[in-house]
């Protein structure tokens, strides 16, 4: 074989490996992707029901009830103008309180309820994740304007 016919080989042999490393990360990427979705937008069935994701929004006040002695807590994510109740199972955050902010990683049912995996609360006062001070501005001023006719 020519080193010409080599060269073309290696070169070739680079490029498929080139292209299969970057299909395996891309995939990879994708599968561990979340995507974060407001009440609002779960109820447009804008959230996949396939797969996870999370949900934020404020705890509803009064709606956290827990199971007797197990770790099992339910209660109930707003944006304001739409709800969607949430199960979750485990130790919540020392910061987790009614009226205050929270993301919930998981899946929804087919039932409409979100069971969580993970249960995250916002560390401080004034800290609120964009996503989550986006999607309840969203809802705040949607509903301001069915409010007003």
């Amino acid at each position: 074989m020519k080193a010409r016919a080599r060269r073309g080989l290696a070169i070739l042999g680079g490029l498929a490996a080139l292209g299969i490393a970057s299909a395996l990360v891309l995939n990879a990427f994708r599968s561990n992707l979340v995507f974060f979705f407001s009440p609002s937008q779960i109820a447009a069935k804008e959230a996949p029901l396939e797969r996870g994701f999370r949900l934020g929004g404020l705890v509803e006040q009064g709606s956290v009830q827990r199971s007797g002695q197990g770790l099992t807590v339910h209660f109930v994510v707003t944006d304001l103008a739409r709800t969607v109740p949430v199960v979750y199972t485990g130790l919540l955050p020392d910061l987790f309180r009614e009226g205050k902010g929270v993301v919930a990683q998981g899946r929804l049912g087919a039932d409409g309820v979100f069971r969580a995996d993970q249960v995250l609360a916002k560390h401080d006062e004034n800290y609120m994740p964009p996503e989550a001070a986006e999607a309840l501005e969203k809802a705040r001023r949607g509903k301001l304007e069915v409010a007003e006719p």
